[in-house]
């Protein structure tokens, strides 16, 4: 598959987890250090709490893919799952595998290329997992590129699957290239070992979602993940949720996560039992949700809108979810179906892109009336 492709640039969003972008300005912010940052891989937490975790196979991620999914331009994805397979140290691609696209008379033939040890590795930990994957860099998921897969979705059956969600994903080059951008201390950036983390494909239900902030290793504060709909048992079980995550909270991550300051984001079942999803730093690159980072940083008007719970246990954490249809939003991941061009003229945020867009329209105009 060929397509042209153009990365945006700079996006505000929640870089390190697999939650939508942020939405506000707030004048207080809590300080963030790289270390915290290096805590929040994978492939730290993982080892640690992985029986409270969904099965997971983590992979190096080899320099020559690095380079092809940070390469900038034509996007040609390779490990297509109906290639043939390849022998290990064969690095030539077959004939039947070169693509070709077309604009006019003149053909470029474009070859994808392949990487045949890394795409076996992959094949086998796929079929390990059961056969489907959910795909995701040393913080991120390409959560933001979901749309341009066959499928819609980020469940993954083959490396090109994969190769084409990482490709497409600002997420994913944020991991890349500015993972410590919003760290406060001075230090040189770390070096990073990539890895390639595949988890085993669960159909979680996103009202079932919750992300939990803690600070100074308590549980302050628990938000509904999907915060753009509303879900009316949470509504209805608020209170038995909350008790829920936080009994889990004291039995399996107080006092066991290599710092003080965290977020971390679990699911809750139909039977009630809680999985850990993931670990984000408690820090500006991760999402708020329905509470705002001033509030968590100070403690002040976290229980503004607390439940029954408040006046019986103050140790509780505040918690807060969508409490009427009247509030439901579209998704914040809409804004990544279009171009960037397209989103800096509907923003007024380019002003040079909107007067180019009049010249070519007034050239246009011009040529047909010359035509005429």
């Amino acid at each position: 598959m060929v397509t042209s492709w153009r990365r945006t640039q700079n996006a505000s969003r929640d870089a390190h987890c697999e939650g939508p972008f942020l939405r506000r300005e707030v004048s207080l912010q809590p300080t963030m250090k790289k270390e915290q940052v290096l805590n929040c891989q994978f492939s730290v937490w993982y080892p640690r709490f992985r029986k409270h975790s969904i099965r997971s196979i983590i992979l190096p991620l080899p320099q020559n893919v690095r380079d092809y999914l940070l390469d900038d331009g034509t996007l040609v994805v390779s490990g297509r799952a109906d290639s043939p397979q390849c022998s290990h140290g064969d690095v030539n691609s077959n004939d039947e595998d070169d693509i070709q696209w077309s604009d006019d008379e003149n053909t470029t033939t474009l070859t994808a290329p392949e990487f045949p040890d890394f795409a076996l590795k992959v094949r086998e930990a796929i079929n390990s997992l059961g056969g489907s994957v959910f795909p995701k860099l040393n913080w991120s998921s390409p959560r933001d590129a979901y749309w341009i897969a066959m499928n819609s979705s980020l469940k993954c059956t083959s490396p090109s699957d994969i190769f084409l969600l990482f490709k497409s994903s600002d997420f994913i080059t944020h991991d890349f290239t500015q993972p410590f951008i919003h760290c406060t201390d001075d230090s040189p950036d770390p070096t990073i070992d990539f890895e390639l983390v595949l988890r085993k494909w669960c159909e979680l239900i996103p009202g079932a979602e919750f992300r939990c902030f803690v600070k100074e290793n308590k549980l302050i504060g628990v938000s509904q993940r999907d915060y753009t709909q509303y879900y009316d048992h949470i509504c209805k079980q608020k209170d038995e949720i909350c008790r829920c995550i936080q009994d889990f909270f004291r039995k399996h991550i107080q006092y066991k996560f290599l710092d003080e300051d965290f977020v971390f984001d679990v699911y809750r079942d139909s039977w009630g039992k809680i999985w850990l999803i993931d670990f984000n730093p408690f820090g500006e690159i991760t999402d708020s949700l329905l509470f705002t980072w001033e509030e968590l940083t100070s403690g002040n008007h976290l229980r503004s809108v607390q439940g029954n719970m408040e006046a019986t246990e103050q140790d509780c954490p505040a918690f807060r979810c969508t409490t009427s249809e009247v509030t439901v939003q579209p998704s914040p991941y809409l804004s990544y179906r279009l171009p960037k061009d397209f989103v800096d003229l509907s923003t007024g945020e380019d002003a040079h892109k909107f007067l180019d867009l009049l010249k070519l329209k007034r050239n246009q105009q011009e040529e047909d009336s010359d035509d005429a």
